[in-house]
């Protein structure tokens, strides 16, 4: 350990929580320096875990310590911008779970602490500092594949609905498009460069529930799961063009009647293709040939655990003042754009237009 380490306070024990908290323990020049959750049996049991040595079950207390640089942010989505304006006054660097929060009325609102206190605020899109991520950007901009006019993605759960707070729309401020699908959009929406939105037509759908009466498969579950109480759409997808001409065509769930669960990340340039999910593959072309070409890397697929790591890893540096942030808030007011311009366009029943 370094003599002076980049001393961490984390808010939220839930299960994202712990994610960061190894990331943090594996890293050399940070400290797990204290922990805070509402229910303080959780936070205690995080902290035997991890030797941290200070608890809390009131974020306000954590943030009144002199000694903390930086805080890790992963509580329910409602709570995102509060606390996130809370630690940026009180002088701290802040690292918060996407989304950033649960409209573009907040997130205005923590862009505007983040200018106000001149700490860095990096937004939880996790998929932009993994090594397959890395490894597409290097070759987007050696133009070996853009420009990018088209990007699909899917992130389809057949039987995945949490429950819990991840039902609840006032506590997640939506489904599977604020939980999952905004780590598809914002990663097609990274790679292609981070075009302006001119257009959304957007459809969500409430039809399926919880599905708490399918049998013999298993499925991840909040804390505090309720199968009676759910408030969020099922699945949604969208159409978002961009104001360079380029488009992008998503959709994801909770819950479908599909015959399995997808993952699919794949965007179109001009000079090539690549697929990032379900495995990294560069399509090109040469000598009047198509090539499929699989980079030689230690892993062709996203890893959770690595991607965290990874994003930990440049959050210190971030804080050392080593490294500018790869997602700013700015991008965290864009997406809330984007996601909620999907809902108000389902709701509206037509396409909306951004000026």
């Amino acid at each position: 350990m370094m003599s002076n380490p980049i001393k961490i306070g984390v808010i939220g024990a839930g299960t994202i929580s712990e994610m960061h908290l190894r990331s943090y323990h594996n890293h050399a020049e940070a400290a797990l320096h204290a922990i805070c959750d509402l229910q303080i049996g959780r936070a205690q049991a995080k902290a035997g875990k991890y030797n941290i040595p200070n608890v809390y079950s009131d974020y306000k207390e954590l943030l009144a310590d002199p000694e903390i640089d930086a805080v890790n942010i992963c509580t329910w989505n409602n709570s995102h911008a509060e606390i996130s304006i809370a630690a940026l006054q009180a002088g701290k660097h802040v690292l918060v779970e996407k989304p950033l929060c649960r409209n573009v009325r907040e997130a205005l609102a923590v862009q505007q602490a983040v200018h106000a206190s001149g700490k860095i605020l990096q937004v939880g899109f996790v998929r932009r500092y993994a090594s397959n991520t890395r490894i597409v950007k290097a070759f987007m901009d050696g133009g070996d594949i853009g420009p990018i006019y088209y990007a699909k993605a899917s992130c389809i759960r057949k039987l995945g609905n949490p429950g819990g707070w991840f039902s609840d729309l006032e506590r997640s401020g939506g489904g599977p498009l604020i939980d999952v699908g905004v780590h598809v959009i914002d990663l097609c929406w990274y790679l292609m460069g981070k075009p302006k939105v001119k257009s959304i037509s957007g459809n969500t759908y409430k039809k399926l529930g919880n599905r708490s009466n399918v049998q013999n498969l298993k499925s991840y579950k909040a804390a505090d799961y309720d199968a009676e109480h759910n408030s969020v759409e099922d699945m949604a997808n969208a159409l978002i063009r961009f104001d360079n001409g380029a488009s992008l065509l998503v959709d994801v769930s909770f819950t479908l009647h599909a015959k399995e669960d997808e993952l699919t990340v794949k965007l179109y340039g001009e000079q090539g293709g690549v697929e990032l999910e379900p495995e990294l593959t560069f399509i090109t072309e040469k000598h009047n040939t198509i090539l499929n070409s699989t980079p030689q890397i230690d892993s062709l697929t996203f890893d959770f655990a690595a991607g965290f790591q990874d994003e930990m890893n440049y959050f210190i540096e971030v804080c050392q003042g080593k490294k500018t942030t790869l997602s700013p808030v700015e991008d965290g007011v864009e997406m809330m754009k984007i996601l909620c311009g999907i809902y108000e366009s389902s709701e509206l029943g037509q396409e909306i237009y951004f000026s």
